[in-house]
């Protein structure tokens, strides 16, 4: 019987299906053998390295922030590091040694602990938050999960907001926060923590590759306890003058270093628009035009205009003062705080004089101090000047200023006419606790020779004891101020319908100053001017400042500085310099005793006096209290006494001239 064979599948055809499918299936597994040996030899380490990232995970570790401290060393701003434990009962090997530690370490109730652990639970979470120390027994144990961040804490809660800032996401925003924020933040760290097949973090398998290292710390010269005052003052003025704001600075004028500083806005205590906010300042210019007058030998504080009925039309515009007062001397027009006398008095300035002395008191610029937004205010060029600009600059329109600028500015008048730089950082010390930088007192320029602030202080006493600022008084020290009041402005540049600045500058004690305090009210209601508003501030201020446990002042001084009983006093002093930049030896003459005679001669014959012995005393205090004996006085040199012409000990006489010598010549 024969075999038929269907068409397609012969032997041959056969063979050749099985030949290729066998080429195939060698291809197939060389090529797996090719990929295998790519694999494992030449790609080896590189999925090696992914195999091992799979189950390792490199995070940073932040670097604690440095302190921020007082000048005493307080803590004002500190970075803890806490931690939140939750426990994972599914993956615990024995409850009974987690629920110990957990009671041990934590000081968690045994209940607690027990219930945490409880297996019918996937997470559990420790209630609280711990320390470094508490947690560290507890990350080598299974099934317990710690998680630490960094906080940080302000130990005086609500004190210095505006100045101190604040950090967000671990960056400093605002005040020193923001300003030293590259000092304070440190370096992070990194290190390696081991992970299970699902991911998640193996307890006890964590390696530190670089440890972090932690900020330094930042010392200012804020004094805490002072800062406290300056802020419950504030307070209190806002409170009982109804103002939406305010600020309150106070400095050591020798030095420029800012004891406090406090502003609020609006109710907010966060903001400082003692440092960005300007504003018109009003009166409180009025001693800086009066330099200028002395400085340029241009007036005499016994120089006297017509001031009228109190008010003067001069370039189409009209000034006026509170009440007229005739003919005034240069001292009674700072005393009696007249728009009319010192617009006239700004006549004999040339416009370059007056720019420049303004200028170099540090209107218009910057004062560099470390914290964010600065305001440089406003004080325009001469050629930009109309007519009537400087009459305005004297009487403190037409120019813009900050609190923190006027501080400093009256601080050059109780320095001796020293512009300072604020200074804000006393120093920055490593994790040891080393200083590694100095924030040194600096000078930026000379304003005004020493003798005009000799002559120009015993005004500011006047006016404080007799004139616009008499709720500036103390009885047991002199206070040297000046009062302004300025119209404000709205959010459209504007003046404001009822509402005005009131200010008031000062430093105490006048003789031999330690502080430098300036007060600025915003839109106070009712009485508004700076004499009835900011004034009492100062005295307030001063006198908690003196009842404080602690505080920077020299005791000793101040003892020194108290008022003392003396003769009758002199009327207002004539001040007449002959050229202050041409002649190194100004003459000061003091007007006749109030008891002399109408040539200047004495009319009581029996006040026969001793020469007190000044050497080494301060100019301002030498000056000061011949004053107040009824001497007249001729100065040369500056600095402090270094002899007089008597003699201390000799017999003098009141209307006498004496001759001081000063050891800075």
């Amino acid at each position: 019987m024969t075999r038929r064979v269907r068409r397609g599948h012969g032997p041959g055809k056969v063979h050749l299906r099985r030949r290729l499918l066998l080429v195939t299936w060698l291809a197939v597994a060389g090529v797996m053998i090719g990929r295998s040996i790519e694999v494992q030899v030449v790609e080896g380490e590189a999925w090696a390295r992914d195999a091992l990232q799979q189950h390792r995970m490199t995070r940073a570790v932040p670097a604690p922030r440095g302190r921020i401290l007082d000048r005493n060393g307080g803590e004002l701003a500190v970075s803890h590091w806490r931690a939140q434990v939750g426990i994972a009962p599914n993956e615990i090997r024995d409850r009974d040694a987690v629920v110990g530690a957990l009671a041990a370490g934590l000081g968690v109730p045994a209940g607690t602990a027990r219930r945490v652990s409880d297996g019918t639970r996937s997470w559990h979470v420790v209630p609280g938050r711990y320390s470094m120390t508490q947690v560290a027994g507890l990350r080598e144990m299974r099934g317990v999960h710690v998680e630490g961040e960094l906080r940080r804490l302000y130990p005086r809660e609500g004190l210095a907001r505006g100045l101190l800032g604040l950090v967000l996401d671990g960056v400093g925003r605002e005040g020193i926060e923001q300003s030293m924020d590259s000092v304070l933040a440190g370096q992070s760290g990194r290190e390696v923590v081991a992970r299970d097949h699902r991911g998640r973090e193996i307890p006890g398998q964590v390696v530190t590759v670089e440890p972090p290292v932690p900020g330094r710390d930042v010392v200012l010269t804020i004094d805490q306890d002072l800062q406290a005052i300056a802020e419950e003052m504030l307070a209190d003025a806002l409170e009982s003058t109804g103002a939406t704001g305010g600020d309150l600075v106070i400095t050591d004028p020798r030095t420029g270093e800012i004891f406090a500083m406090t502003s609020v806005v609006n109710g907010s205590r966060s903001a400082l628009s003692a440092v960005n906010t300007s504003y018109e300042p009003g009166s409180t210019m009025k001693p800086f035009t009066t330099a200028a007058l002395l400085h340029h030998g241009v007036a005499a504080l016994g120089d006297s205009v017509d001031t009228g009925d109190g008010t003067w039309t001069v370039n189409g515009r009209r000034i006026t003062d509170v009440q007229s007062s005739g003919w005034m001397t240069l001292h009674n027009v700072v005393l009696e705080s007249s728009n009319v006398g010192i617009a006239k008095f700004a006549t004999r300035l040339t416009s370059a004089q007056q720019y420049t002395t303004l200028r170099d008191f540090g209107f218009g610029t910057r004062t560099g101090i470390p914290l964010p937004g600065e305001a440089g205010g406003v004080l325009r060029r001469p050629e930009m000047w109309t007519g009537q600009s400087a009459h305005s600059l004297s009487f403190g329109y037409e120019l813009s200023v900050t609190s923190l600028q006027m501080a400093m500015a009256f601080g050059a008048l109780a320095n001796g006419g020293l512009l300072m730089e604020p200074r804000l950082i006393r120093e920055v010390r490593n994790e040891a606790g080393e200083p590694v930088r100095f924030g040194r007192p600096r000078a930026i320029r000379r304003v005004v020779p020493e003798q005009v602030t000799a002559a120009l202080t015993p005004v500011l006493v006047d006016v404080v004891d007799n004139g616009t600022g008499t709720r500036a008084r103390m009885s047991a020290f002199p206070v040297a101020g000046k009062s302004g009041t300025a119209r404000a402005t709205g959010s459209d540049g504007r003046y404001e319908v009822g509402a005005y600045y009131s200010s008031f500058g000062a430093y105490f004690p006048a003789d031999d100053p330690q502080l430098l305090l300036f007060v600025k009210l915003d839109r106070p209601q009712g009485a508004y001017y700076g004499g009835a508003t900011a004034a009492p501030v100062t005295r307030a201020t001063l006198e908690s400042m003196l009842s404080a446990r602690q505080s920077p002042l020299d005791r000793a001084a101040l003892a020194r500085a108290q008022r003392r009983p003396s003769a009758p006093p002199p009327s207002q002093p004539l001040v007449r310099f002959a050229s202050l930049t041409d002649q190194p030896a100004p003459v000061v003459q003091t007007a006749a005793p109030e008891w002399a005679g109408r040539d200047g001669q004495r009319d009581v014959r029996d006040l026969a006096m001793t020469v007190p012995d000044l050497e080494g005393a301060p100019l301002r205090v030498a000056l000061r209290r011949l004053h107040k004996m009824g001497l007249r006085v001729r100065l040369e040199g500056g600095g402090t006494v270094e002899g007089t012409d008597p003699r201390g000990g000799a017999e003098i006489s009141p209307g006498d001239t004496i001759h001081v010598v000063g050891r800075g010549r």
